[in-house]
């Protein structure tokens, strides 16, 4: 959603399990940089404006949750922007975290590379219930009614058997 500088990777390959929240990258973004700068200002300019002067108060207010929502918007965590307006400093690099709980299929970034919005960077997917095509020979078919449990050998991986059971 943001355009920046890949600093520091902590998931580094694919098959990697990752759960949601947890780090994936450091991200060096001047428009990050920016959008801090303008929340602390914000947050200064509410602080500093008295209750008296209504109008003045609510558009620091305003300006405030403003500067907020256009770090949301970069899915910068709520944890991330408190953390910000408690110790009042600009951070250089911002932590990217997981959205969700998975395994790595792909990773498309590499440190130092630069990145903008819409690239993929990582591709994480739940690998708890998944869907699995297979033939069934014609004098099986009797067998494969929907519900029965169903054993499934992989050539990716030779040896394990994996149970499951016919949905379709």
């Amino acid at each position: 959603k943001i355009d920046g500088f890949v600093e520091t990777m902590w998931v580094n390959a694919t098959e990697e399990s990752v759960r949601k929240g947890e780090p994936l990258l450091t991200l060096y973004s001047p428009a990050l940089v920016a959008a801090q700068q303008e929340l602390l200002t914000a947050k200064r300019l509410a602080d500093a404006v008295d209750g008296s002067a209504e109008e003045a108060w609510r558009n620091a207010q305003n300006m405030l949750a403003a500067a907020r929502r256009r770090l949301a918007y970069w899915d910068i965590s709520e944890e991330q922007v408190a953390a910000l307006g408690m110790t009042g400093e600009v951070q250089k690099e911002m932590v990217l975290v997981s959205p969700v709980s998975g395994v790595v299929l792909r990773r498309a970034v590499f440190p130092g590379q630069r990145v903008i919005p819409c690239q993929l960077l990582y591709r994480i997917a739940d690998l708890t219930t998944l869907w699995i095509e297979g033939d069934v020979f014609e004098q099986d078919l009797e067998f494969a009614r929907k519900g029965t449990e169903a054993h499934i050998e992989l050539t990716s991986f030779p040896g394990e058997h994996i149970m499951g059971r016919v949905s379709f």
